[in-house]
């Protein structure tokens, strides 16, 4: 009698399946709830910047759209317009839920031009100095050494105050935002370079390098198209701790006063027009764009633990 076939295995479950995926950045996921919730929240935060005009219930910093009756209204409440404020209203009617969309869209908008900016500085200057050596990497690594001294707020401070020292005092405002994204971006250059600095001068003496050399590849093609690729991985982690550093740096230097001007609002600029209402009792001023900029740079940073987890190679 010939035996019945053998039943087929139950479909592994969903999550089984996850943790079995080939790629290590999906693994490193699938092993931290925590890390899970930090790129969800992420995500939302994000889409919710993008989608701000759409999802806010006005322009908050359209003054023809406030109504100054409804000041001061409480969460969850109703203003003497009868408009409903889920996290209430601030001194002008202007609602804190649509300016906190806003705030976040800014603020998300500083932070990734800032890390492009660097990025874009730090790989360039790491690339030749590690690649070409002699006095233009002496040079550049005591350049670094220097500004590694001074705390990087105190950097943007400083070249902000440079560029507005030298902008007209007509074009202040407007530049404002170019000005913050270039002393954020200066400031943070260095552990591009001084990473990709490190990786180069090793990755110069692998086989794949010398036989491109043999083959008559140029320096620059054998910068961007063969060393370049094997330093995606450590200059994207640092890219997205720098991301949240840079928001926080852009939040501060707004709440101290000299960073975004009250036109172009950011998170900081918010969290500095609250303070003043704190101990009157308009307590949600402050509290819910501050709560929204910690989760932001909260997100980022386990985001950015995460993605370092997963691309290095010993971890696997």
């Amino acid at each position: 009698m010939q035996n019945a076939p053998a039943p087929a295995a139950p479909p592994a479950p969903a999550q089984a399946r996850w943790r079995n995926a080939e790629s290590p950045v999906v693994r490193a996921l699938a092993r931290s709830r925590t890390t899970q919730c930090a790129v969800l929240l992420l995500a939302l935060l994000v889409l919710a910047a993008l989608f701000a005009p759409w999802l806010a219930r006005q322009n908050p910093f359209d003054p023809a759209g406030l109504e100054l009756l409804d000041a001061f209204t409480p969460p969850w409440g109703h203003g003497a317009s009868g408009a409903f404020y889920p996290l209430g209203s601030d001194d002008q009617g202007r609602d804190i839920f649509s300016a906190i969309l806003y705030g976040l869209r800014m603020s998300l908008l500083v932070g990734a031009a800032a890390v492009a900016l660097s990025l874009a500085i730090g790989v360039t200057l790491g690339l030749v100095a590690g690649y070409a050596g002699g006095w233009f990497d002496t040079v550049l690594m005591r350049l670094a050494d220097v500004q590694l001294t001074f705390p990087v707020l105190l950097v943007a401070l400083l070249i902000f105050g440079i560029a507005r020292g030298i902008l007209p005092a007509g074009y202040r405002d407007e530049m404002a935002l170019y000005v913050i994204v270039t002393a954020i971006g200066l400031s943070e250059w260095v552990q591009y370079a001084r990473t990709v600095r490190g990786a180069v001068m090793v990755e110069k003496h692998k086989d794949y390098v010398l036989a491109a050399r043999i083959i008559g590849r140029s320096r620059t093609a054998i910068l961007l198209r063969h060393i370049l690729p094997n330093l995606l991985a450590p200059v994207l982690v640092i890219g997205t701790i720098s991301f949240a550093l840079a928001v926080v740096a852009e939040s501060t230097l707004s709440y101290l006063g000299v960073g975004l001007p009250p036109t172009q609002p950011s998170l900081g600029t918010l969290i500095r027009v609250g303070q003043g209402f704190l101990f009157s009792g308009e307590w949600w001023i402050l509290l819910f764009p501050a709560l929204v900029l910690l989760a932001l740079a909260l997100s980022v940073n386990l985001a950015g633990d995460w993605l370092r987890d997963a691309l290095n190679p010993k971890l696997q």
